[in-house]
């Protein structure tokens, strides 16, 4: 699975500051939560930690940060994609993929810079920018590996005149394939 997203979303009952359960569905899945989130998909874990890739994390709190490095949750930050790109971070998130991979991406909306992606409730400076996000989604879909997506975040009541619903609408394009030129895949 691919956390493309602001945050980690690692956060328990335990440890969060806030108490607010959209900041625990990635701990959750991975077995740390109350039995009634963490057994809803008929096992715990419903997914490993080491299935999971996060991309362009930079919100973080304290205990959910200490979560994120004792169950060694794979997280390709800000820091990290400043430091080396976004090619470097997708091609490292995307190893090891193979043809029976069902690839899964969570696509926040907050993942995005606010500066082009207004249209969300927790926005976080310092998100990828447009071309950032456009090679995330094209090297996702020249995989062929996507199976399943799920957007989250977009409120157009914090847009300014649709401008993020339709950079998302561009990028999930992107993301099944849409491309100036023909590319092979890989």
């Amino acid at each position: 699975m691919l956390w493309l997203d602001a945050h980690a979303d690692f956060n328990t009952q335990a440890v969060t500051p806030s108490g607010n359960l959209h900041g625990m569905p990635v701990a959750c899945l991975c077995g740390h939560g109350p039995d009634g989130l963490t057994g809803l998909a008929g096992q715990i874990p419903a997914l490993a930690p080491d299935w999971v890739r996060q991309i362009g994390i930079r919100s973080v709190d304290e205990g959910e940060k200490r979560l994120v490095q004792q169950v060694g949750l794979e997280v390709f930050d800000m820091r990290f994609i400043d430091e080396h790109g976004m090619r470097a971070a997708m091609a490292q998130a995307l190893a090891g993929l193979d043809p029976d991979t069902h690839l899964h991406v969570s696509f926040d909306v907050d993942f995005l810079d606010p500066d082009i992606a207004p249209g969300v409730a927790t926005t976080v400076r310092g998100g990828p920018t447009y071309r950032e996000a456009q090679l995330c989604m094209e090297m996702i879909a020249d995989t062929g590996r996507l199976a399943s997506l799920d957007v989250m975040e977009l409120n157009p009541a914090y847009d300014l005149r649709n401008r993020t619903a339709e950079l998302a609408v561009d990028l999930i394009a992107s993301l099944f394939g849409k491309s100036t030129l023909m590319r092979q895949t890989l």
